[in-house]
């Protein structure tokens, strides 16, 4: 037995491929750098979903389909009460994803593409007591959620950083929300019974939930010139640095540099503080160094918490918001995994070694 299914083949996929010595990923045979480089949302999801399903899918139909999906949803946000408004906004999201019908035809994946990019948008400003935007179905995806989020169109360049997020995290082989995706497929429940099992993965602090305290970490440092004592006193203390370290990667996490090249365009524009970046940066070389220096035999590489922190908070989403904005872009990597599953897959269901108590003889 291997704790924690390490080095475990329990899949063959051709969604996506994560080699962790070399520090790259591939999504169905386009390496990360390329896709981002010419992709929106709705050419990754494309990608994933080719040949999922009998209907022929091309990134120009996916933006009319979920925009009259987001459009068709939003109906479900007057049912937002006051009880749900007090979780948190990704509990509310869930809840109202739950409420949602299951099936395993392109028309709930559709739905379940567009349903979390609605219902998070809208818990957001009704819980800071503004009205929910009606979604714009002739827009993108990316455009539309900002568009709802912030209550204004965005930029070119903040349009195209949601973008590039939305495509850096849609897929990354079998992490814990993508193989719980899986096992539900397999037993022939629907799309939506999927992608509701892998959102609770999503949710536990050890896969989805560090993004936001990285944000924390960054206002606790305050300057540049505080980041290396600081962070030397966490590390004193025995504490983690958020942002920092992955299961797979042995080097940089790819996606960290995906997310910091979206982010210069932002920043040259101005339409984030350039010296908040210059702090990221400072704590991200500060940190680097004093991981190698203090633990050198164990790889504490950037991962993708970090930039998505700063890229997410550019946007304009409020911290406690962005383990839902990751749901929304990995949403697609569940629907297409789920689908695999069934296609290619069979009923999942390992063994377990008993190391309980044994009843004695007669």
């Amino acid at each position: 037995m291997k704790s924690g299914l390490d080095d475990v083949i329990a899949a063959e996929t051709q969604l996506s491929d994560v080699d962790g010595l070399a520090g790259r990923l591939i999504i169905r045979g386009v390496s990360l750098d390329d896709l981002v480089a010419k992709s929106r949302y709705e050419d990754v999801a494309a990608l994933l979903l080719s040949g999922m399903f009998d209907e022929e899918i091309d990134a120009g139909r996916l933006i009319s389909l979920i925009g009259d999906a987001r459009l068709s949803l939003f109906d479900h946000v007057a049912q937002i009460d006051p009880a749900l408004l007090a979780l948190p906004p990704v509990e509310a999201m869930r809840a109202l994803l739950a409420r949602l019908p299951d099936g395993t035809d392109f028309a709930t994946a559709v739905r379940l593409m567009a349903a979390p990019a609605v219902f998070l948008p809208a818990v957001l400003r009704l819980r800071a007591g503004e009205p929910a935007i009606r979604p714009d179905p002739r827009l993108s995806q990316a455009k539309d959620i900002l568009r709802m989020t912030n209550g204004i169109l965005p930029t070119a360049e903040q349009a195209a950083g949601l973008d590039a997020y939305l495509v850096t995290i849609a897929d990354h082989g079998l992490n814990a929300s993508t193989f719980t995706a899986r096992v539900i497929a397999s037993t022939h429940a629907g799309l939506t019974s999927s992608v509701l099992g892998a959102l609770g993965a999503l949710m536990g602090p050890l896969h989805g939930g560090a993004p936001g305290p990285v944000l924390d970490m960054l206002d606790a440092v305050g300057t540049p010139e505080n980041a290396r004592g600081w962070l030397k006193e966490e590390l004193d203390r025995g504490e983690r640095l958020m942002g920092f370290g992955h299961r797979i990667y042995r080097v940089r996490d790819p996606r960290a540099d995906a997310l910091k090249a979206a982010l210069r365009p932002i920043v040259a524009a101005g339409q984030v503080d350039g010296q908040r970046m210059a702090l990221a940066e400072a704590v991200e070389q500060a940190a680097v160094t004093l991981l190698r220096e203090r633990k050198p035999d164990r790889p504490l590489e950037t991962n993708v918490e970090f930039y998505t922190a700063m890229l997410l908070d550019s946007l304009g989403f409020p911290r406690e918001a962005f383990t839902g904005v990751f749901a929304i872009g990995r949403t697609v990597g569940w629907i297409a995994h789920a689908r695999e599953q069934v296609l290619n897959g069979r009923l999942i269901r390992p063994q377990s070694r008993y190391i309980g108590l044994v009843p004695k003889a007669a």
